[in-house]
């Protein structure tokens, strides 16, 4: 294999009778918590596996192994321990779609695991850029993105410490997280994640036709302010924190961190 395009197309075609297979699972256990899991770990697989077989020189591919294996390792135990074996049944947007669509939830999710595969093989675009680069030294710019990526993911760990923390504290019932990272912006973890795909973006601009990366953390920032970020946490949290939400809206931001003056100034 000897371009980025022709690597991400096996992929696709690898990918969508995977999430097949695990979409007819679901269909026995009412639960689409885990192709949410999928997607994180096939960026991963697919990242590596590209890495494993492009070529690029040894120094890019081992930093698109690094960067996507890090990212995939720490999303997928994440999602794993948060969201699928602790015990919360379904995550809540799941269940939306489930009860919206009722007797065509089983086609509709369909469609939903498959777009998950299409998402994971146009998430791994920066590290199948990567892995065919022939540079022998990484770059300043590369440097730079790599440290900007672990930023984004240092934030993100944070933000989802202190929310843990706070859902665990018996005072904090039916209250809004406002701690730490929590009181700089309303969504840390959205804003920590889309700062770590800049970086593998910046990381990923050296290499041929480079440029192209971005369009991965510009996707993502249309499906977090437009999709199922911040519309469909926010629609949660006010149906679950009612009065105290609104407020936390009014007196904090919703992604950027800048100073924000108190409705009664």
């Amino acid at each position: 294999m000897d371009h980025p395009l022709t690597d991400l197309l096996i992929a696709a075609a690898l990918l969508s009778p995977v999430m097949a297979v695990l979409w007819w699972r679901q269909l026995q256990t009412a639960d689409a918590t885990s192709v949410d899991v999928a997607w994180a770990a096939a960026i991963g697989v697919i990242g590596l596996g590209i890495a494993a077989s492009g070529t690029g020189s040894t120094s890019q591919r081992g930093l698109a192994a690094l960067l996507a294996g890090a990212w995939s390792g720490r999303l997928t135990w994440h999602l794993l321990i948060d969201r699928v074996l602790a015990g919360h049944g379904e995550d809540g947007r799941y269940r939306h779609l489930r009860a919206h669509w009722g007797e065509r939830a089983g086609r509709g999710f369909f469609w939903v695991y498959q777009a998950q595969a299409a998402f994971a093989v146009v998430f791994a675009l920066p590290f199948a850029l990567l892995a065919h680069h022939g540079a022998a030294e990484l770059s300043a710019i590369q440097w730079s993105g790599t440290a900007l990526a672990a930023a984004g993911a240092t934030l993100t760990t944070v933000a989802d410490r202190q929310l843990r923390r706070h859902r665990r504290d018996p005072a904090a019932a039916g209250r809004t997280c406002r701690r730490g990272t929590w009181s700089w912006c309303r969504h840390p973890n959205y804003l920590g994640e889309w700062l770590t795909w800049c970086g593998f973006a910046l990381a990923a601009s050296p290499a041929p036709t480079g440029m192209v990366a971005w369009s991965v953390p510009a996707l993502l920032f249309v499906l977090i302010h437009r999709v199922s970020g911040i519309p469909f946490t926010e629609q949660q949290a006010l149906r679950s924190r009612g009065d105290d939400y609104r407020r936390y809206q009014q007196e904090v931001p919703a992604f950027f961190p800048w100073p924000r003056p108190r409705p009664d100034a």
